[in-house]
């Protein structure tokens, strides 16, 4: 069984509020509060970005030092080669800087 939907149409009486008597409803929110959005639209300043680019620059920086790294001959390991200091310290410090800087850039103020 289904139940049918009944609809109600109500026409205004006279003395009832019309268009131009109501009010525009008014926020709960403090008015004082600044927007977290720039004039220009952007969420961050020109400095958190500029701050964000070095982050990833340095990040990028890191993983290019960690990539390559073949044997000459593929019939003798060499572990200075993969296990080098540029590979197993310089490049992870970069990439955690990297990521420091990508905090900075988000907490920092405009």
């Amino acid at each position: 069984m289904s139940k049918k939907k009944k609809i109600v149409i109500t026409t205004s009486e006279a003395g009832a509020n019309t268009a131009s008597d109501l009010q525009p409803t008014t926020s709960k929110l403090s008015t004082e509060k600044q927007s977290t959005i720039s004039p220009d639209g952007l969420l961050f300043g020109y400095k958190n970005y500029m701050w964000a680019l070095a982050g990833v620059g340095l990040m990028a920086l890191g993983f290019a030092l960690m990539a390559g790294g073949h044997m000459p001959s593929p019939d003798v390991w060499d572990p200075d080669l993969i296990y080098s200091f540029r590979r197993t310290v310089l490049a992870p410090i970069c990439i955690l800087s990297g990521l420091g800087l990508q905090v900075v850039a988000i907490f920092a103020k405009k």
